[in-house]
């Protein structure tokens, strides 16, 4: 049967309709009839958004693309209880605590008071249903004796609750991370140091006979990298990078799109980060406690450059390049890690980064504002970072293809482009409006189908720090942890493992370097060297 006889056949009468409900057309139409003037104009509106609902379904069905859910089939263990280690209390480690199931009884003081004072905000519930990972924490370590302690009460906060509960027995708090993971009651760790500090013990660790789950980025620099690459491998341990969007279920509908060829051929991908408050420039509040007496500032140091004792160096150690990897190792590895999971992009050949530091003159050694373009010639592809920290300007990520585009966040959304080969015909037959997207996923509902309305379009394209599973959202860092405890358990594999984290890193160091250096620079695999 041809294309023209197809559309032709296309009719509100004979497109078969899946009926989710005992309302059908005739119970639409005697509910109408009681509005005499309205009644004839409000069945013709009903009968074009049906017609137009039944027909861009038509065209999903024939893509092959569904708006379900992904099935991701629960993995099966032994299910054995983990005991960890976890390095580091700051910001990213009472957020991972938290997602392995351990909150400190202030903070759910906190959620408590949140959720009382805004019956939508449903944190604490949440937290409450987060299912139990049958793991235990048994040390605690870190430099910050504040902070120390807090894991401590954290990690004993079995029951989940308030300042009001019952804590279970206090972990030991170990003053150096080497005494931690030496431990033999420890057998797995959480590495959420700062970034100085990650290859280092990433591969003490692994020498040591301990699985490891390690914040994002992987490494500071190229050698880090490769050394870390050995280790893991050598020590044979489980190993997950902190890259929880891997868990996000758009990013899994996003990856069987392209897999389907929706989009046609892709030549350009653009993923942005942008901020506008200093937590996110990265300037953190001092903790009232900390002084000289209460942090290690030896331990800090470590590996980097020799300085006075600083409480802005401690807490905001993100602005300078001692500790830090930067807008390309704190963000870009986000976009990037979203993009390689979906495309599969491997290390890039090139890379050429501008950049400065514009707006926050607080003597800050890494750029504020940062745009890198990187070259998959083996591709025909090229993918272009862009970050500020002084704009909170919306850009989010675009897949670009001939036939069609793509914004993914925690939802997705796919239009097509005007000069489509592959839709050509059914744009100029008005069957498909460029304007509208194609497709939208939205996770968390139920029968997304494929008219979206501006409400929708506006979210599309916002990721956040939850995605759902069975229709129940969860923290994705939650489903990260978990997914590395269960790899332990069956000796599988993560979807964010050593390999994949050897080429965030890489990728990463590329656009630093092409920062520092001015110029165009080259990943030469032989030699595993940036040239």
């Amino acid at each position: 049967m041809s294309e023209e006889n197809k559309d032709k056949e296309k009719t509100p009468e004979n497109i078969p309709e899946k009926h989710h409900g005992p309302i059908r057309r005739r119970d639409v139409l005697k509910g109408l009839a009681t509005v005499p003037v309205l009644g004839a104009f409000a069945y013709s509106l009903y009968r074009k958004r049906r017609y137009d609902r039944l027909l861009k379904n038509t065209i999903l069905d024939e893509l092959d693309l569904s708006s379900e859910s992904p099935v991701i089939e629960p993995v099966k263990s032994d299910g054995k209880r983990i005991r960890l280690g976890l390095i580091g209390y700051g910001i990213r480690g009472k957020q991972l605590a938290g997602a392995a199931g351990f909150l400190h009884p202030a903070i759910i003081d906190e959620y408590k008071a949140d959720a009382l004072e805004n019956q939508a905000n449903k944190r604490y519930q949440e937290f409450l249903e987060q299912e139990d990972l049958n793991i235990e924490i048994s040390g605690v370590c870190d430099i910050f004796d504040t902070y120390g302690e807090m894991a401590r009460e954290a990690a004993a906060n079995i029951n989940r609750t308030g300042s009001d509960g019952k804590l279970g027995r206090l972990p030991k708090r170990y003053r150096t991370y080497k005494e931690l993971i030496e431990a033999d009651d420890i057998d797995a760790v959480i590495i959420a140091s700062p970034d100085h500090w990650h290859a280092q013990m990433t591969i003490d660790a692994a020498n040591a006979g301990k699985h490891v789950y390690c914040e994002k980025p992987l490494t500071k620099t190229v050698d880090e990298t490769i050394r870390v690459l050995e280790a893991v491998k050598k020590n044979n341990i489980v190993f997950q990078l902190g890259h929880q969007g891997r868990q996000t279920e758009s990013y899994i509908k996003a990856k069987e799109a392209i897999r389907k060829n929706v989009l046609g051929k892709i030549t350009l991908i653009e993923v942005t980060t942008n901020r506008n408050d200093p937590n996110g420039a990265w300037v953190y509040p001092i903790h009232p406690d900390a002084n000289m007496q209460t942090i290690d500032w030896e331990q800090f140091i470590g590996p980097a450059p020799r300085h006075e004792f600083s409480l802005e160096r401690f807490f905001r150690w993100r602005c300078w390049w001692d500790y830090s990897t930067g807008l390309s190792g704190d963000l870009l590895t986000h976009e990037y890690d979203a993009m390689n999971q979906i495309i599969d992009l491997g290390i890039p050949n090139s890379a050429v980064s501008s950049g400065g530091i514009y707006y926050f003159k607080d003597g800050r050694t890494v750029p504020d504002v940062l745009h890198t373009v990187f070259e998959f010639p083996e591709k025909d592809l090229t993918m272009i970072y862009s970050a500020t920290l002084a704009s909170n300007r919306s850009r989010g990520k675009v897949i670009m293809g001939h036939d069609a585009s793509m914004e993914v966040g925690n939802e997705l959304s796919i239009l097509v482009d005007r000069e489509s080969t592959r839709y050509k015909d059914k744009l100029e037959k008005k069957i498909i409006d460029p304007t509208l997207p194609l497709y939208s996923y939205i996770p968390g509902r139920k029968n997304v189908d494929a008219i979206t309305s501006a409400t929708e379009q506006y979210f599309a394209g916002r990721g956040l720090m939850y995605t759902y599973r069975m229709g129940r959202r969860v923290d994705t860092t939650h489903l990260h942890i978990k997914e590395w405890l269960e790899a332990i358990r069956t000796g599988g594999q993560t979807s964010c493992n050593i390999d994949q984290g050897f080429e965030e890193a890489i990728t990463a160091h590329m656009g630093t370097k092409a920062y520092l250096e001015n110029r165009k620079v080259f990943w030469d695999p032989e030699k595993r060297k940036i040239v």
